[in-house]
């Protein structure tokens, strides 16, 4: 099925009802089951992959979900607070980008095989979303990334992208009324993850995530008082290095940054 007949279907199994007839789960109760059930969590925590073989086997349960999520006028959305915001859409924007892998699943080993010369898979408008047809590129890069909305840098470690590169597919939905602490914890165990981010003590070099490199003006917007990349590091300073001294070049913003490569292979478990 092509992903425009797979829209169309999503559309098809939204409530008829309005959504104001019917309120929305802020729970993402269906997201949660899913993601308890197929997400496999590695290295203690830091890092997770996706049994997609058993998504594709729960390919109903997740169609019904992306249509409860289309059913979201944008009007009802206005309504939520910028927390329920929030959530809606890092959900929405990690749901369907399940959605999209499954399209071609297991004939593909990177999302970017998903793409074409000319135009690359999260450009492509096929999400039914707030009333109109969007990208994926749309939901993070046109509302969660849009000056003056969040402004919230976490974001980056909530959004899933289907690579092994990306930060982890959280185990659970995001929610409103725990937001804050979910992504305090995603950042945590990004930050953690020595196979993305680590003081490199050989060469006195901050070795991190390419994610920093291709946004790192987000991390100067002043969330929580930080305006640049290296104090957003220094914050971190305690699980980029074990030995105290290597800390201390970390808080005190003196190590070189470099940016490692990206693994752009299917986080697939």
């Amino acid at each position: 099925m092509t992903l425009s007949r797979r829209a169309a279907f999503v559309l098809l199994l939204a409530p008829a009802l309005p959504l104001r007839a019917q309120a929305f789960d802020h729970r993402h109760a269906a997201w949660t089951a899913l993601l308890k059930k197929h997400v496999v969590l590695l290295r203690g925590g830091q890092a997770s992959a996706l049994n997609y073989a058993g998504m594709a086997a729960d390919r109903a349960t997740l169609t019904a979900y992306l249509g409860r999520l289309s059913a979201v006028s944008a009007a009802a959305y206005a309504g939520f607070t910028p927390a329920q915001q929030m959530a809606f859409l890092i959900n929405a924007y990690n749901a369907f980008t399940v959605e999209l892998i499954l399209t071609r699943y297991p004939k593909l080993a990177s999302i970017k095989d998903l793409g074409s010369l000319f135009q690359s898979p999260w450009k492509r408008e096929w999400v039914p979303l707030l009333g109109r047809t969007m990208s994926l590129d749309d939901i993070e890069h046109g509302t969660l990334r849009v000056r003056g909305r969040f402004d919230d840098p976490r974001i980056h470690f909530a959004v899933n992208c289907a690579s092994i590169g990306c930060p982890m597919l959280r185990e659970e939905a995001y929610v409103a009324e725990r937001l804050d602490t979910q992504l305090e914890q995603q950042t945590r165990r990004f930050m953690s993850d020595r196979t993305r981010n680590r003081y490199n003590a050989a060469s006195s070099r901050l070795e991190v995530s390419k994610i920093f490199d291709w946004y790192g003006e987000d991390f100067g917007l002043g969330h929580r008082g930080i305006v640049t990349l290296p104090a957003f590091l220094a914050m971190h300073a305690d699980v980029l290095a074990d030995a105290t001294a290597d800390r201390e070049r970390i808080r005190a913003m003196t190590a070189e940054i470099s940016f490692l490569d990206y693994d752009w292979a299917l986080n697939d478990a």
